[in-house]
């Protein structure tokens, strides 16, 4: 009788020890960040690598606002300009792009360069900021006069800018190994007030 009820429980260790031995790839999650002036919410996130996240942008402010991901905080002439570090760099990740963005710049490029995404309905040779009313190419409408200058365009890393007014842009990437540890959110725009003023958070990638 013993011999008998051994051979499932044998079967079933070797089937526990087997699934142990395979981590389970995490489930995907979405945050929803909602900007204001000037703040982030919710301020900490937390995900895994492996995972899918989706992050949600939404602009509650009443002017443009920046998303960016990194550390060390980078200061030209003074104020805050960035991060030295990039996180979708670092991850050797290029994240996919939706929404009412104003303007994407890319990790990989060169710190002048401006990769234009088309989800607003703008090729990739035009440079319009604003709301796509008209435009023509050669206009450079940086949104709602919220203090922006040429210097705002040079900083590195990848960055979103989202106009105000419940405009949103939607984030998605896979968490790499490279990115674990802990990373801030940071806006810069305005010569770096918004940073300065608290529009900061921060992400924690765990293994």
């Amino acid at each position: 009788m013993k011999k008998y009820l051994l051979l499932p429980i044998i079967g079933s260790l070797a089937f526990l020890t087997a699934a142990c031995g395979a981590p389970a790839t995490p489930e995907p999650v979405e945050f929803t960040i909602e900007m204001s002036e000037f703040a982030y919410s919710p301020e900490t996130l937390e995900v895994k690598v492996g995972q899918e996240v989706t992050i949600i942008l939404v602009n509650l402010g009443s002017v443009d606002h920046e998303f960016m991901i990194g550390k060390d905080v980078m200061m030209t002439d003074g104020r805050a300009n960035g991060f030295m570090t990039d996180f979708f760099e670092t991850g050797g990740v290029t994240p996919m792009v939706m929404g009412d963005t104003v303007m994407v710049m890319g990790a990989s490029d060169d710190h002048g360069s401006m990769d234009m995404e088309e989800e607003d309905g703008h090729d990739d040779g035009e440079m319009d900021m604003g709301e796509g009313d008209g435009h023509d190419d050669d206009e450079m409408d940086m949104g709602e006069g919220d203090g922006h200058d040429d210097g705002e365009m040079g900083h590195g890393g990848f960055m979103v800018t989202i106009g105000p007014d419940g405009k949103t842009a939607t984030i998605t990437f896979t968490v790499t190994a490279e990115m674990v540890g802990e990373w801030e959110l940071g806006c810069f725009l305005a010569e770096g007030s918004h940073h300065v003023a608290g529009m900061t958070g921060t992400l924690v990638v765990t293994e």
